[in-house]
């Protein structure tokens, strides 16, 4: 079964803040090759939403509709509902990023 991958707009944004990040403090193909590797990983879930896990901190909280796979170091957060993959967030697995997905639950 094939699902429908779709980014809500905070993922879009993510997208483009990582791809401003990158060209400006590396440069514009390793930002280019960063994006479209995020991509692939993220159109992988078209075949194996599944293949994710609940990201830890709401996996403690009791909320286990969310799932993430890794682009190392980015953590791209999504949620299946019947044949639609919503990618919510894409994040930087450095940073702290508990309340921010406490806001992604809380929306």
């Amino acid at each position: 079964m094939t699902f429908k991958v779709c980014l809500i707009e905070d993922a879009e944004k993510d997208l483009f803040d990582i791809y401003r990040y990158v060209s400006r403090n590396d440069s514009v193909g390793h930002a280019n090759n960063l994006i479209e590797k995020l991509e692939k990983t993220i159109l992988r879930l078209e075949k194996m939403p599944d293949r994710g896990h609940p990201p830890p901190e709401l996996e403690r909280i009791g909320v286990l509709e969310f799932r993430e796979v890794f682009y190392k170091p980015y953590r791209i957060i999504y949620q299946i509902i019947g044949n639609n993959v919503y990618v919510h967030c894409i994040l930087d697995g450095r940073r702290d990023i508990q309340d921010i997905l406490q806001q992604l639950v809380l929306r």
